[in-house]
C-alpha cells in the first residue's frame, strides 16, 4: 500500500526538517494516501522499528481489517508512525 519511493521520500522529509507538527502537516499534504503519527518512542510497544534514527523510529501501519495493527512490511502498510527518541 505505501510504495518504497514514497516512504523514502517521506523519511528523507523527516531527515530534512525534523519531526515537528509542520513536519507531520506536510508529510500529510505532499503524501495524502498516507496516514501520519508522531508520538514518543515509550508510546510504542513493537519488538521492531521498521527503521531506527538517532531522532525517531519508524513504525508502519496496517490498518487492512478494521484494526489497525504495526507491521514492518510496506506492502501492507496505510501510515507511518514516527516515533520520536529522547535523550536521556
Amino acid at each position: 500500500m505505501i510504495d518504497a519511493n514514497t516512504l523514502e521520500q517521506a523519511l528523507a522529509l523527516v531527515d530534512q526538517q525534523g519531526l515537528s507538527e509542520q513536519t507531520i502537516s506536510q508529510l500529510r499534504q505532499q503524501f495524502p494516501g498516507c496516514h501520519f503519527t508522531w508520538c514518543m518512542e515509550d508510546d510504542i510497544h513493537f519488538p521492531h522499528s521498521y527503521r531506527d534514527t538517532e531522532q525517531y523510529r519508524v513504525y508502519l501501519v496496517d490498518s487492512r481489517n478494521h484494526c489497525s495493527i504495526l507491521t514492518n512490511e510496506p506492502a501492507l502498510a496505510s501510515g507511518v508512525v514516527l516515533a520520536e527518541v529522547m535523550g536521556e
